[in-house]
């Protein structure tokens, strides 16, 4: 019964609304679309700060793709579980890339104390700033793991999104910066567990279909790719198959490639955009150009201005 007297209710709006121009332009959607009015974006995300990050890096470069690397500054130089990077070669190797926190000696941050929550992130974003030149501003969690105490004590500390490794299997646009889910880790979970085929096929293949429902969406949608250049180490399959899908995910016109943090910044413009109430105007206050769409009508909203809609 519900449902029906809200089927009657609706189309007595539509109704009311064809007659009516100024009911049916305050009731239509307003949709958010990436830089350069784009209907998807891609996050390239990778952790730890791998000496294998040198081919990776290469590897998007070679395919006009941009990453995201969240790099532990305490571990840089150093051979203790696999080899990372040296502190030297961090600007140059990320550039056009973003570099990002991910604490400064990789612990789980549940299972510390604030005070030291704090000094990990700290001290890492300071050393990466040093190192990297510009603000540093995201990070992604060691081990993915965080609870409501790490997120309250990495507030006001300048970190303004914070990756998990909960895979969300969606292309959603993320609601809590503090807790971004990704879509998926590469190659879904193949390769997790040692001589594992049958599995470790099954996942590729749920892998590849990710990104080609991502592909073929004709929604506004966000694929957030993450994992470690060290799980691809020396095997030459894993690497080519990381080729393979960069190949299927580059040069697309309908693709934003993201860093993350550039992201998070176009969201916040877009989510602080001035409607008037009837929808008639908008202002943009941001110092960021915002793509909007009204129904089938793409908007360019150039930075601190207001443009009359016309829709």
């Amino acid at each position: 019964m519900k449902k029906i007297t809200l089927l009657l209710l609706f189309i007595a709006f539509s109704a009311v609304a064809q007659n009516n121009p100024e009911i049916a332009k305050s009731a239509a959607k307003i949709e958010m679309l990436f830089p350069e009015g784009k209907s998807k974006a891609l996050i390239l995300s990778y952790d730890d700060g791998a000496k294998q990050d040198r081919q990776l890096v290469a590897l998007m470069n070679k395919y006009h793709l941009v990453g995201t690397f969240h790099l532990n500054s305490n571990k840089l130089g150093t051979n203790n579980y696999f080899d990372y990077l040296n502190k030297q070669e961090i600007k140059d190797l990320f550039k056009g890339h973003e570099v990002s926190v991910h604490s400064a000696n990789h612990p789980n941050l549940p299972d510390i104390s604030k005070i030291d929550v704090i000094y990990e992130i700290l001290e890492d974003r300071k050393e990466l700033e040093r190192l990297v030149g510009y603000p540093v501003r995201g990070m992604a969690y060691p081990f993915g793991n965080t609870n409501e105490n790490v997120i309250d004590a990495i507030k006001g500390l300048g970190i303004e999104y914070a990756r998990t490794v909960g895979d969300s299997y969606t292309f959603e646009i993320p609601k809590d910066f503090l807790q971004w889910h990704p879509t998926m880790h590469q190659f879904s979970k193949a390769y997790w567990e040692p001589n594992q085929p049958e599995k470790d096929k099954k996942e590729l293949i749920l892998f590849y279909k990710t990104i080609d429902d991502f592909l073929q969406t004709k929604e506004v949608a966000l694929f957030d790719i993450w994992g470690h250049s060290w799980e691809m180490g020396t095997d030459q399959n894993k690497w080519d198959d990381t080729e393979k899908f960069f190949k299927l995910l580059a040069n697309n016109q309908d693709i934003y490639y993201a860093k993350q943090i550039d992201l998070v910044d176009y969201i916040i413009a877009f989510r602080n955009l001035k409607f008037a109430v009837d929808k008639n105007s908008v202002t943009n206050k941001s110092a960021i150009n915002v793509y909007i769409k009204i129904n089938t009508k793409i908007f360019k909203l150039e930075a601190g201005n207001t443009i009359t809609l016309d829709f």
